[in-house]
């Protein structure tokens, strides 16, 4: 891919419409390995009042690159294969209700990830980049800026390996697990 081909897509005013939903909330959890890294989201959804949407209009489509599924769950619920369709960049889910919180799980590689979006390993430390469109590569999520919402992010690694761990800026709790790994959220 040349830099030309990667080049941002002009979005126009006239073509822009706003999400039907938004986030409240975003819990996530990136339980960092040496082979790929699980992404655990939680997200707190509800229909965005100031959308003339019609009450029948109950679909949702989240934003995703090189994400592999490993589960979603609506209010605790597994979501069955008929309620949702996985593309390369979309994941579309049916008969959402008008609140609910989703979760979901990914798997990612930031160590192949050479495109400096997202989640990538930089020689022995993880970084993340996620302007303009690099949170997609992290977690299926309404990748667009006028989407707001509370984070709280826990990381989650080997202790010896990565010693220091620093998640959404000043750290607020920490702590060690049995197996030799360690967190901070």
């Amino acid at each position: 891919m040349s830099l030309r081909d990667s080049q941002p897509k002009t979005i126009r005013l006239e073509d822009y419409q706003p999400p039907l939903y938004l986030i409240d909330k975003t819990e996530l959890r990136f339980e960092l390995g040496e082979e790929e890294t699980l992404v655990k989201a939680a997200l707190q959804f509800r229909r965005n009042p100031n959308t003339e949407a019609s009450a029948a209009e109950n679909t949702l489509r989240l934003h995703g690159q090189e994400l592999v599924f490993r589960s979603l769950a609506i209010d605790g619920q597994v979501v069955s294969p008929e309620h949702y369709k996985l593309g390369a960049e979309e994941l579309v889910i049916s008969d959402v209700p008008e609140q609910f919180l989703l979760e979901s799980v990914v798997a990612i590689k930031p160590q192949e990830n050479t495109s400096l979006e997202g989640l990538y390993k930089s020689r022995t430390m993880y970084c993340t980049q996620c302007e303009a469109e690099g949170f997609r590569k992290i977690t299926w999520y309404l990748d667009r800026p006028d989407v707001m919402s509370e984070f709280t992010t826990t990381v989650e690694a080997d202790k010896k390996l990565y010693p220091l761990l620093l998640s959404n800026g000043n750290p607020v709790d920490s702590g060690d697990m049995s197996d030799g790994r360690h967190w901070v959220t």
